[in-house]
Parts: C-alpha cells; structure tokens; sequence
C-alpha cells in the first residue's frame, strides 16, 4: 500500500508537467502564494462535521507566514494541471497530543473553472500528493473546492479547502485550507494592441478590440481588410473609400471626383442628357450623339437631312433625294429649252460663238442640281446618209460634253449620246421640220 501511493503521486505529477508544456492560451500561467490551515477535525465524526470544519480557534493549524506556493497552467477547456507545495507547524493534531511537529505536503493538481472571465471564478480540482509529519510521510488522493477572486485580468484573492485522504492508516486523514494572493501571465500579445494572439485576428498588426485586433488605419470604423480604401475614410456604401461629390460613386472609380456625376459615365455630369460625358462633350448644353463628340449634326440647307447624310449639304432638298433638290419636269424642260438653242457651224460639231451665252444658263441650271446625272443627246435632220449623221451626232454631243465639263461640270455626270435621223420630232419634208430635228437635248438620268 505503501508502495502504491507513491506511484499514483508521481504518476499524478508527471502527467500533469507533460501536459504543461504543450498549452498556450491567453495567461495559462497561475502562480499563487499565501498561508495555509491544517485541520484534522472533522474526518470521521460525520456529526461534528457542521461545527468543527471551520472551528479555527481550536482545530487549525496556522503558520503565520507564507506557507504555500502553487502554480498551474491551463490546458483548455477550464482545465488546468499544476503542483503545490506547503509547510506548516502542528500543535493541535485531533485528540492527540503534539508539539510543534513539521509539515511538508507536495500535491500534484488538476483543476477545473467553471467560469470563463469573470471576477468571481469558481473552481473544483482533484489530485493527489505525498506529505511528511516531522520524518513520517505517506501518500495521499486529494479532493477540493475553491474560488478565485479577481481584482484585476491578472491579481486576485484564492480561497480553498482540500480534503486529504491517506493511504497509510498512520497518517490522519485532514483538512487543508489555502488563502492567498494569485497572479495570472504568460499570454502573447505580439504587436501590443492589448488583445491576446490568441483571439486576435491580426497578431502582428496593432488593431482595435472591435475588430478582433485587426486595424483601421484610416478610422472609418470598416477594418482595414474589408476596406477597398484603406487610407483614406469613407462610407460603408463606398466599401470604406470616401465619395467627395456624393454621386454615389468612389472618388477612386470617378473621373470627376469634385463634380457630382452618373454611374454609368464614371462619376462624371452630362448636362445635356445625351449620354456624352461634359469633360468629352465639345458642345455640352446642347444634345448630340457620341460619333459627333456630342455635338448636334449639322442641317446648314435647312432641308431636314443632316450633312452628313446629305449628299447637297450647301443646297436644300428633299429627304427622298438624300437632300438634293429633285429636277422637276418644268426645270427639265426649261434645259432643252436652253438645249435647243445650241448652235454648230453647218455640217461640223463646232460651237458657234454665239452660243457661249446659252451655256451660261444650262450651267447654272445643273449647278442646282450637284449630285443629278444628265445625258447631252444630239440629233440630225435626215440630209445626207444616214451613218453620216450618225456619226455627226455623236460629235456634237460630245462638244456639248466637253464644253460643260471644261466649265466645271463633273465629267461623271454627263454622258454623251449621238441618235443620228433616228428620232426626229418633226417633218424632215419641210425647212422648219427640219430644223427643229437638228437640236441637241440635255436630259435627266432617272
């Protein structure tokens, strides 16, 4: 039996600095100094049990010093493991007589809290340790209720009572009772923001407790990382950036951060509405599209159609002609009006000077009309064969032609056309049949 004691306390011990060495929570250390009280009374008179446990006077045995030193360390969960050692004088041992005899117990502990932070911090723990009688010694299992009261995170007042059960009938069951001063540390705290590595989020960064030691350098109350700004402060909306025209977009997404403006063009204003952002809007009060750099398109002919889809921009005309003015049939006949006036020497494609003042008219006419394309036609009488007229004609058109053009007539614009005898639209049988067949003609492409 006396064998088997000594087992079970060195066992106890080494179990719990085992577990000692491997734990690591905010203050796991608990170092605690004070006095200690040795009772016998009451161990085995259930009876007396109410009355003696705390009889101090005549039952303790107290030295007035400090008479014990415990440390533990706590391994999770309210547990921790730790050893005690205490010292004490016996002059009151029961019913026996003794005389100052010396105490020496060394327990090993494992104890349990059952509250986590709190000032009050009530515990029970179990063990078990070997203590002396002057040289007589045996083995004992412990049992005990305690509570710590704290004054600070880390100084407090313990209160305890151990119950002592021995494994040699020589030694007296007993009391042992512990008041005295502990003290909490050993909880990491790397970069100084007061809250423990262990339950900060950022250890190696100071932060703020509201953020689990996280930080918010720039005061905006949104931890730096969920902070898309986190240098300057802003709103939560604005994922902590700062919106200095209030338009609902981040000054670091806005092209215009002073100027309140439209999400959908960066932040920037559109006085105009057209979609065309101000800072890119070369006319920005008036409406127009992004290709015209928000400008309106111009209409300088004022005929409805824009110039740059009007094919006359300088002269007005219908949307059905691309904005070219139509050649009506009072102006196609007005043409071969002039047309008919055109005079050759006899028999030749030359111009008679004369008619250089007709020419004035015909090209004041087609001026009008920039984009419409004409033929110039020439006819014959029926005198003479029939290739030579042919042949006449096409000449004579041709000088038309050529006459037009070298007065600025577009070249793509005219096309010549010889029609000999072939379309008279009088008698050839009279003079003046005759000479009306000799004409030339100057007609719209349609």
């Amino acid at each position: 039996m006396k064998h088997l004691s000594k087992l079970l306390v060195v066992a106890l011990l080494v179990m719990g600095f085992n577990n000692i060495q491997a734990q690591d929570e905010n203050n796991p250390w608990q170092v605690s100094f004070g006095a200690n009280a040795v009772d016998v009374f009451p161990t085995g008179d259930v009876s007396s049990f109410g009355n003696q446990l705390f009889n101090a006077t005549d039952n303790w045995n107290i030295l007035p010093s400090i008479s014990y030193v415990a440390v533990s360390k706590s391994v999770g969960d309210g547990f921790s493991v730790g050893a005690r050692g205490s010292l004490n004088k016996i002059s009151k041992w029961g019913d026996v007589e003794v005389s100052d005899l010396s105490y020496y117990g060394i327990d090993g502990t494992i104890k349990y809290n059952f509250l986590k932070e709190t000032v009050i911090d009530p515990f029970v723990e179990v063990g078990g340790g070997y203590t002396w009688i002057d040289e007589i010694g045996a083995g004992t299992v412990n049992g005990s209720v305690g509570v710590n009261f704290w004054f600070t995170e880390n100084i407090g007042l313990t209160v305890q009572t151990v119950y002592k059960n021995a494994f040699e009938d020589y030694l007296a069951t007993h009391w042992q009772h512990f008041a005295g001063i502990s003290v909490r540390f050993g909880g990491t705290d790397t970069d100084g923001d007061g809250i423990y590595d262990r339950d900060d989020a950022c250890p190696e960064v100071a932060g703020l407790e509201a953020f689990n030691g996280c930080p918010d350098a720039d005061g905006d109350g949104i931890e730096d990382s969920k902070d898309s700004c986190p240098n300057e402060a802003g709103s939560k909306e604005m994922n902590g950036c700062p919106d200095a025209d209030g338009d609902g977009v981040a000054d670091k997404d806005d092209a215009c951060p002073n100027e309140a403006g439209l999400a959908n063009l960066g932040g920037c204003p559109d006085a105009d509405g057209d979609g065309v952002a101000d800072k890119d809007d070369e006319c920005p009060n008036e409406a127009g599209p992004a290709e015209n750099k928000g400008c309106p398109w111009a209409d300088k002919d004022g005929d409805s159609v824009l110039d740059k889809d009007d094919q006359c921009p300088d002269v007005a005309g219908t949307v059905a002609n691309n904005g070219c003015p139509e050649v009506t049939e009072e102006v196609q006949k007005q043409l071969n009006d002039y047309a008919k006036t055109i005079l050759f020497d006899t028999g030749k494609a030359s111009l008679k000077p004369e008619t250089t003042s007709v020419f004035v008219d015909i090209i004041r006419i087609l001026g009008e009309y920039p984009t419409a394309k004409f033929t110039v036609e020439g006819h014959t009488d029926s005198v003479g064969s029939e290739k030579l007229n042919q042949s006449l004609s096409e000449k004579r058109a041709n000088s038309v032609r050529d006459f037009l053009i070298a007065e600025g007539i577009g070249a793509a614009r005219l096309t010549a056309i010889g029609y000999g005898e072939a379309q008279p639209i009088a008698s050839n049988k009279t003079r003046s049949g005759r000479k009306e067949n000799r004409r030339t003609e100057i007609n719209l492409v349609k």
